[in-house]
């Protein structure tokens, strides 16, 4: 278990899990076919799939862990690892790859040191890449949480980068000085 989480605790028909209180068995009658909605209720509360959680949407529909498991790393919408408050998508596409985005995403990595799926230690930013995002002609593409970045750059990106990290360190000490 990681050291920052706190463990899940249950009371039969709901569960808290870091500071999250999740309402599944008020919510959902409890059986198989309720399986993908507690997965995504879950996800959507919490962030991600921890095994706690896996165990109790278990529990709740009678359905085995391993299945449970099974549909959660079966599709691409579900985590099973916490994500950044950032995102990073670095584009694969034929356009992007020609003009770099290979170099790009190789000194991000070494930036963050993460790689491909994985969030930096302080949960600030998860790298992914993505086949395409179809806009070739930005090539090579970088989206930083909903903003399409084209024309990218080592440079730029680790600006970038560095600029979001400097805006997450301030936010704190704001909230400090307005209390």
């Amino acid at each position: 278990m990681e050291p920052s989480r706190r463990p899940a605790v249950s009371n039969g028909n709901s569960l808290e899990f870091e500071g999250q209180k999740l309402a599944l068995g008020e919510e959902f009658v409890g059986e198989p076919h309720d399986l993908i909605p507690m997965l995504q209720k879950a996800q959507k509360t919490v962030g991600y799939l921890p095994e706690e959680i896996l165990r109790e949407i278990a529990r709740l529909t009678g359905v085995s862990l391993a299945k449970v498991y099974g549909v959660a790393t079966f599709y691409s919408q579900f985590r099973l690892q916490p994500i950044g408050q950032h995102s990073v998508r670095v584009c694969r596409g034929t356009a992007c790859h020609v003009r770099g985005s290979n170099r790009i995403l190789k000194d991000i990595q070494s930036h963050l040191h993460v790689t491909d799926g994985e969030t930096t230690e302080d949960r600030l930013f998860t790298l992914e890449t993505v086949a395409c995002f179809g806009s070739c002609a930005l090539a090579p593409v970088v989206v930083v949480d909903d903003s399409v970045c084209g024309r990218m750059n080592t440079m730029k990106i680790r600006t970038m980068l560095d600029d979001v990290r400097a805006q997450a360190d301030e936010a704190p000490e704001e909230e400090s000085d307005a209390q």
